[in-house]
């Protein structure tokens, strides 16, 4: 294993130790609403913490990008290395005991995600990718799925939740999308956490994936998976720029381009 990546997966398990050591006794979370249907906890807070200690010690001129802290003094432009990290991806389903959340970490070299963890501590699975080495999950390679008809795959997705506009516009925008997926493929899930359903799309457990109004670090270590398990990654059009523009499609490269047929009408203009 790549040392930087061995590195990640450290952070991964640390992060993860705060947050499995909070799931016991949920009642006593102190919950907070960044705004509607947007919650922070402490928990967000202190596992994101311990995962920067692990990265800042064993790479102190790193930078990083994160969640809840936002991006360190040391990230600009010319920066060689950028940690991005999502603490607690699907701290909604957290809260509410929902087991389906992970912590994600990804290494940006020169402006190219170079190493991914994704861990989901209720069932430790760890994905891992090193760009050029593939994906793994607990060890053994991975592949996305092998069909090759939108109409026969399993979709994955996620809904606008936060700062749902006062048209709803934006929702109205959703429905469209989802209308027409539910009608393309063989079944639509919305589980909850990005970063996991792209990490499933790695694995094969979904066949595609689509969703809009994604930040980096929900994306960051799952499109490495994705690419690195012989999937494809793009926004609605299918061009490769959606790491800081939000809007993500993925999928096996044959679904992939189908699900782009289906959904770029639904394209930023």
């Amino acid at each position: 294993m790549h040392p930087m990546l061995n590195t990640a997966v450290k952070a991964a398990r640390r992060g993860a130790a705060v947050i499995t050591r909070a799931s016991f006794d949920l009642g006593l979370l102190s919950v907070e609403k960044k705004e509607h249907n947007d919650f922070v906890t402490e928990v967000d807070r202190n596992a994101e913490a311990a995962i920067i200690d692990v990265l800042k010690n064993a790479y102190p001129d790193h930078a990083i990008l994160a969640e809840e802290s936002g991006a360190s003094d040391n990230l600009h432009d010319e920066n060689e290395n950028v940690w991005i990290i999502d603490p607690l991806d699907g701290t909604t389903n957290f809260i509410h005991g929902f087991p389906q959340y992970c912590v994600s970490i990804a290494l940006q070299h020169r402006g190219q995600i170079t190493q991914a963890v994704i861990y989901d501590p209720t069932r430790n699975d760890m994905f891992t990718a090193t760009k050029g080495a593939g994906a793994y999950l607990n060890d053994k390679r991975i592949r996305v799925g092998k069909r090759d008809r939108v109409a026969d795959g399993l979709i994955g997705t996620g809904f606008p939740f936060r700062g749902i506009d006062t048209e709803g516009l934006v929702m109205d925008e959703y429905i469209k999308m989802f209308r027409i997926m539910s009608q393309n493929c063989a079944g639509l899930r919305r589980p909850g956490s990005a970063a996991l359903d792209l990490a499933y799309v790695a694995a094969g457990y979904l066949d595609g994936f689509f969703e809009k109004g994604l930040k980096p670090w929900d994306i960051a270590a799952g499109s490495l998976l994705i690419m690195e398990s012989g999937g494809i990654v793009g926004n609605f059009s299918g061009e490769s720029d959606y790491l800081y523009k939000g809007d993500v499609l993925a999928g096996s490269p044959k679904i992939f381009s189908q699900m782009v047929n289906l959904l770029s009408p639904f394209a930023k203009k």
